[in-house]
Protein backbone atom coordinates (compact mmCIF):
# COMPACT_ATOMS: atom_id res chain seq x y z
CA UNK A 1 0.00 0.00 0.00
CA UNK A 2 2.81 2.38 0.91
CA UNK A 3 4.58 1.63 -2.36
CA UNK A 4 1.47 2.49 -4.37
CA UNK A 5 1.02 5.70 -2.40
CA UNK A 6 4.61 6.73 -3.12
CA UNK A 7 4.15 6.05 -6.85
CA UNK A 8 1.01 8.15 -6.95
CA UNK A 9 2.72 11.01 -5.12
CA UNK A 10 5.62 10.86 -7.58
CA UNK A 11 3.20 10.88 -10.51
CA UNK A 12 1.36 13.91 -9.18
CA UNK A 13 4.68 15.66 -8.67
CA UNK A 14 5.81 14.81 -12.17
CA UNK A 15 2.55 16.10 -13.61
CA UNK A 16 2.94 19.35 -11.70
CA UNK A 17 6.50 19.81 -12.99
CA UNK A 18 5.39 19.02 -16.52
CA UNK A 19 2.19 21.06 -16.47
CA UNK A 20 3.71 23.21 -19.20
CA UNK A 21 5.84 22.13 -22.13
CA UNK A 22 9.41 23.36 -22.61
CA UNK A 23 8.29 26.36 -24.63
CA UNK A 24 5.74 27.37 -21.98
CA UNK A 25 8.49 27.44 -19.34
CA UNK A 26 10.91 29.48 -21.45
CA UNK A 27 11.57 32.87 -19.72
CA UNK A 28 11.54 34.68 -23.06
CA UNK A 29 8.08 33.30 -23.79
CA UNK A 30 6.73 34.11 -20.32
CA UNK A 31 8.13 37.65 -20.42
CA UNK A 32 6.70 38.18 -23.91
CA UNK A 33 3.23 37.02 -22.81
CA UNK A 34 3.35 39.23 -19.70
CA UNK A 35 4.33 42.34 -21.67
CA UNK A 36 1.79 41.58 -24.39
CA UNK A 37 -1.04 41.19 -21.89
CA UNK A 38 -0.07 44.41 -20.09
CA UNK A 39 0.05 46.27 -23.39
CA UNK A 40 -2.98 44.82 -25.19
CA UNK A 41 -5.39 43.13 -22.77
CA UNK A 42 -6.83 45.97 -20.72
CA UNK A 43 -8.53 49.33 -21.15
CA UNK A 44 -8.64 50.94 -24.58
CA UNK A 45 -6.26 48.39 -26.09
CA UNK A 46 -8.59 45.53 -25.11
CA UNK A 47 -11.56 47.32 -26.67
CA UNK A 48 -9.54 47.79 -29.86
CA UNK A 49 -8.64 44.09 -29.89
CA UNK A 50 -12.28 43.07 -29.51
CA UNK A 51 -13.47 45.51 -32.17
CA UNK A 52 -11.11 44.08 -34.83
CA UNK A 53 -11.48 40.44 -33.74
CA UNK A 54 -13.22 38.28 -36.37
CA UNK A 55 -16.60 36.97 -35.26
CA UNK A 56 -15.60 33.31 -35.65
CA UNK A 57 -12.69 33.80 -33.23
CA UNK A 58 -14.95 35.52 -30.74
CA UNK A 59 -17.48 32.67 -30.95
CA UNK A 60 -14.67 30.16 -30.44
CA UNK A 61 -13.73 31.86 -27.17
CA UNK A 62 -10.38 33.22 -28.41
CA UNK A 63 -9.29 35.84 -25.88
CA UNK A 64 -6.66 38.55 -25.88
CA UNK A 65 -4.56 36.37 -23.58
CA UNK A 66 -4.83 33.50 -26.07
CA UNK A 67 -3.70 35.82 -28.84
CA UNK A 68 -0.68 36.91 -26.82
CA UNK A 69 0.30 33.29 -26.15
CA UNK A 70 -0.02 32.48 -29.84
CA UNK A 71 2.05 35.45 -31.01
CA UNK A 72 4.71 34.93 -28.34
CA UNK A 73 4.94 31.25 -29.24
CA UNK A 74 6.12 32.21 -32.73
CA UNK A 75 8.48 34.86 -31.34
CA UNK A 76 10.08 32.20 -29.13
CA UNK A 77 10.26 29.72 -32.02
CA UNK A 78 12.03 32.32 -34.12
CA UNK A 79 14.61 32.94 -31.39
CA UNK A 80 15.22 29.20 -30.98
CA UNK A 81 15.87 28.87 -34.72
CA UNK A 82 18.19 31.88 -34.78
CA UNK A 83 20.29 30.29 -32.04
CA UNK A 84 20.36 26.95 -33.84
CA UNK A 85 18.19 25.11 -31.29
CA UNK A 86 15.38 22.65 -31.95
CA UNK A 87 11.84 24.01 -31.88
CA UNK A 88 10.35 23.56 -28.39
CA UNK A 89 6.93 22.12 -27.70
CA UNK A 90 4.15 24.44 -26.50
CA UNK A 91 0.91 23.69 -24.64
CA UNK A 92 1.41 19.91 -24.65
CA UNK A 93 -1.07 19.13 -21.91
CA UNK A 94 -3.74 16.99 -23.57
CA UNK A 95 -1.54 13.98 -24.29
CA UNK A 96 0.29 14.39 -20.97
CA UNK A 97 -3.03 14.29 -19.12
CA UNK A 98 -4.01 11.08 -20.89
CA UNK A 99 -0.70 9.38 -20.12
CA UNK A 100 -0.90 10.54 -16.51
CA UNK A 101 -4.35 9.05 -15.92
CA UNK A 102 -3.43 5.90 -17.81
CA UNK A 103 -0.48 5.43 -15.45
CA UNK A 104 -2.63 6.13 -12.40
CA UNK A 105 -5.27 3.64 -13.58
CA UNK A 106 -2.70 0.90 -14.16
CA UNK A 107 -1.21 1.61 -10.75
CA UNK A 108 -4.56 1.52 -8.93
CA UNK A 109 -7.64 0.18 -10.69
CA UNK A 110 -10.72 1.91 -9.28
CA UNK A 111 -13.98 3.12 -10.78
CA UNK A 112 -12.73 6.73 -10.88
CA UNK A 113 -9.26 6.01 -12.31
CA UNK A 114 -10.76 3.70 -14.93
CA UNK A 115 -13.18 6.37 -16.12
CA UNK A 116 -10.46 9.02 -16.22
CA UNK A 117 -8.26 6.71 -18.27
CA UNK A 118 -11.03 5.95 -20.78
CA UNK A 119 -12.30 9.54 -21.01
CA UNK A 120 -8.82 11.02 -21.50
CA UNK A 121 -8.06 8.45 -24.18
CA UNK A 122 -11.21 9.52 -26.06
CA UNK A 123 -10.17 13.15 -25.62
CA UNK A 124 -6.78 12.49 -27.22
CA UNK A 125 -8.40 10.77 -30.22
CA UNK A 126 -10.84 13.64 -30.75
CA UNK A 127 -8.03 16.16 -30.28
CA UNK A 128 -6.07 14.42 -33.03
CA UNK A 129 -9.07 14.72 -35.35
CA UNK A 130 -9.34 18.41 -34.48
CA UNK A 131 -5.61 18.89 -35.12
CA UNK A 132 -6.07 17.24 -38.51
CA UNK A 133 -8.95 19.59 -39.30
CA UNK A 134 -6.93 22.65 -38.30
CA UNK A 135 -3.95 21.61 -40.44
CA UNK A 136 -5.89 20.54 -43.52
CA UNK A 137 -8.80 22.98 -43.49
CA UNK A 138 -8.55 25.47 -40.63
CA UNK A 139 -5.56 27.43 -41.90
CA UNK A 140 -7.61 28.55 -44.90
CA UNK A 141 -11.07 28.43 -43.29
CA UNK A 142 -10.77 29.12 -39.53
CA UNK A 143 -14.54 29.32 -39.14
CA UNK A 144 -14.89 25.71 -40.30
CA UNK A 145 -12.30 24.58 -37.73
CA UNK A 146 -14.11 26.47 -34.98
CA UNK A 147 -17.46 24.92 -35.88
CA UNK A 148 -15.85 21.48 -36.07
CA UNK A 149 -14.29 21.99 -32.64
CA UNK A 150 -17.72 22.77 -31.20
CA UNK A 151 -19.08 19.57 -32.76
CA UNK A 152 -16.25 17.49 -31.29
CA UNK A 153 -16.85 19.00 -27.85
CA UNK A 154 -20.52 18.07 -28.09
CA UNK A 155 -19.58 14.53 -29.11
CA UNK A 156 -17.16 14.23 -26.19
CA UNK A 157 -19.77 15.57 -23.76
CA UNK A 158 -22.37 13.11 -25.02
CA UNK A 159 -19.87 10.23 -24.91
CA UNK A 160 -18.76 10.96 -21.35
CA UNK A 161 -22.32 11.61 -20.17
CA UNK A 162 -23.56 8.30 -21.55
CA UNK A 163 -20.76 6.31 -19.97
CA UNK A 164 -21.09 8.17 -16.67
CA UNK A 165 -24.85 8.41 -16.18
CA UNK A 166 -26.46 5.80 -18.41
CA UNK A 167 -24.21 2.77 -18.73
CA UNK A 168 -20.48 2.17 -18.72
CA UNK A 169 -20.47 0.05 -21.86
CA UNK A 170 -17.01 -1.26 -22.76
CA UNK A 171 -18.14 -2.48 -26.17
CA UNK A 172 -19.66 0.87 -27.10
CA UNK A 173 -16.60 2.77 -25.86
CA UNK A 174 -14.29 0.59 -27.95
CA UNK A 175 -16.49 0.87 -31.05
CA UNK A 176 -16.76 4.66 -30.70
CA UNK A 177 -13.00 5.13 -30.32
CA UNK A 178 -12.22 2.77 -33.21
CA UNK A 179 -14.70 4.59 -35.47
CA UNK A 180 -13.26 8.03 -34.69
CA UNK A 181 -9.75 6.61 -35.02
CA UNK A 182 -10.52 5.28 -38.51
CA UNK A 183 -11.93 8.66 -39.56
CA UNK A 184 -8.81 10.31 -38.19
CA UNK A 185 -6.51 7.88 -40.02
CA UNK A 186 -8.36 8.20 -43.33
CA UNK A 187 -8.35 12.01 -43.10
CA UNK A 188 -4.62 12.25 -42.33
CA UNK A 189 -3.68 9.72 -45.02
CA UNK A 190 -5.77 11.45 -47.68
CA UNK A 191 -4.16 14.80 -46.94
CA UNK A 192 -0.66 13.31 -46.78
CA UNK A 193 -0.99 11.50 -50.10
CA UNK A 194 -2.31 14.61 -51.81
CA UNK A 195 0.61 16.71 -50.52
CA UNK A 196 3.48 14.21 -50.55
CA UNK A 197 5.18 15.92 -53.52
CA UNK A 198 4.91 19.43 -52.11
CA UNK A 199 5.64 18.48 -48.49
CA UNK A 200 8.29 15.74 -48.29
CA UNK A 201 8.05 15.54 -44.49
CA UNK A 202 4.52 14.09 -44.67
CA UNK A 203 6.03 10.63 -45.08
CA UNK A 204 6.57 10.71 -41.31
CA UNK A 205 2.85 11.28 -40.78
CA UNK A 206 2.00 8.40 -43.14
CA UNK A 207 4.28 6.05 -41.20
CA UNK A 208 2.76 7.17 -37.90
CA UNK A 209 -0.81 6.59 -39.07
CA UNK A 210 -0.04 3.14 -40.47
CA UNK A 211 1.89 2.11 -37.36
CA UNK A 212 -0.87 3.24 -35.02
CA UNK A 213 -3.46 1.36 -37.03
CA UNK A 214 -1.32 -1.77 -36.95
CA UNK A 215 -0.58 -1.45 -33.24
CA UNK A 216 -4.29 -0.99 -32.50
CA UNK A 217 -4.68 -4.70 -33.23
CA UNK A 218 -3.02 -5.28 -29.86
CA UNK A 219 -6.07 -3.64 -28.27
CA UNK A 220 -8.52 -5.66 -30.35
CA UNK A 221 -6.80 -9.06 -30.39
CA UNK A 222 -6.04 -9.85 -26.76
CA UNK A 223 -3.84 -12.76 -25.66
CA UNK A 224 -2.47 -14.20 -22.38
CA UNK A 225 0.41 -12.14 -20.90
CA UNK A 226 3.89 -13.02 -22.07
CA UNK A 227 5.84 -14.39 -19.09
CA UNK A 228 2.63 -13.57 -17.16
CA UNK A 229 3.70 -9.93 -17.15
CA UNK A 230 3.33 -8.30 -20.59
CA UNK A 231 -0.22 -8.47 -21.89
CA UNK A 232 -1.41 -6.99 -25.18
CA UNK A 233 -2.41 -3.70 -23.57
CA UNK A 234 1.01 -3.25 -21.92
CA UNK A 235 2.82 -4.02 -25.19
CA UNK A 236 0.59 -1.51 -26.97
CA UNK A 237 1.52 1.22 -24.49
CA UNK A 238 5.25 0.55 -24.89
CA UNK A 239 5.03 0.31 -28.67
CA UNK A 240 3.31 3.68 -29.08
CA UNK A 241 6.13 5.63 -27.37
CA UNK A 242 8.47 5.81 -30.41
CA UNK A 243 5.47 6.46 -32.67
CA UNK A 244 4.66 9.63 -30.74
CA UNK A 245 8.29 10.72 -31.02
CA UNK A 246 8.04 10.35 -34.79
CA UNK A 247 4.75 12.25 -34.90
CA UNK A 248 6.28 15.11 -32.92
CA UNK A 249 9.13 15.17 -35.46
CA UNK A 250 6.53 15.52 -38.23
CA UNK A 251 4.80 18.36 -36.35
CA UNK A 252 8.16 20.06 -35.86
CA UNK A 253 9.01 19.86 -39.58
CA UNK A 254 5.53 21.00 -40.56
CA UNK A 255 5.66 23.96 -38.15
CA UNK A 256 9.01 25.03 -39.64
CA UNK A 257 7.51 24.80 -43.12
CA UNK A 258 4.54 26.93 -42.12
CA UNK A 259 6.83 29.44 -40.41
CA UNK A 260 8.99 29.81 -43.53
CA UNK A 261 5.88 30.09 -45.69
CA UNK A 262 4.52 32.81 -43.39
CA UNK A 263 7.83 34.70 -43.48
CA UNK A 264 7.89 34.53 -47.27
CA UNK A 265 4.37 35.99 -47.52
CA UNK A 266 5.30 38.71 -45.03
CA UNK A 267 8.30 39.74 -47.17
CA UNK A 268 6.13 39.87 -50.29
CA UNK A 269 3.59 42.08 -48.49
Amino acid sequence: MAGRTVRLVLLVGAAALASGSQGDREPVYRDCVLRCEERNCSGVALKHFRSRQPIYMSLAGWTCQDDCKYECMWVTVGLYLQEGHKVPQFHGKVSLNAWFWSTVFHTRDTDVTEKMDYFCASTVILHSVYLCCVRTVGLQRPAVASAFRALLLLMLTAHVSYLSFVRFDYGYNLAANVAIGLVNAAWWLTWCLRNRQRLPHVHKCIVVVLLLQGLSLLELLDFPPLFWVLDAHAIWHVSTIPVHVLFFSFLEDDSLYLLKESEAKFKLD
